[in-house]
């Protein structure tokens, strides 16, 4: 809809990257956890992708591999309101508490398209 010649904000979507990098050895086991807690996130109101990522293999010659213990979780979320109920949801808590002593660093990169 236009008002007065100015077109409306844009699609207030949020996309996320996280990168996870566990203790060695661990990414198996973290994202065997990690899986089980994807439909419930899916389920979640204003979730419009949630979803794990490895390296590709084979890379190609300008690629920067992750590694083997490490993972990126690629997220689009409707809103920044959405974003944030995700993280206080009992499941993300639960799923938290169970791999977190398996968790080396985390890093969050909360992002608006533009």
């Amino acid at each position: 809809m236009e008002m007065m010649g100015h077109e409306e904000p844009p699609n207030p979507m949020i996309h996320v990257i996280a990168i996870v990098t566990t203790k060695p050895g661990q990414r198996d086991a973290v994202l065997q956890a990690f899986r089980a807690n994807v439909p419930a996130v899916r389920a979640e109101q204003g979730c419009i992708e949630y979803e794990p990522s490895v390296d590709s293999a084979p890379a190609l010659k300008f690629q920067t591999e992750m590694g083997p213990d490490t993972f990126v979780v690629i997220e689009k979320w409707e809103s920044l309101e959405a974003l944030e109920a995700h993280s206080v949801a009992p499941h993300m808590a639960a799923y938290s508490a169970r791999t977190r002593d398996q968790i080396a660093s985390r890093a969050i990169h909360v992002l608006s398209p533009t």
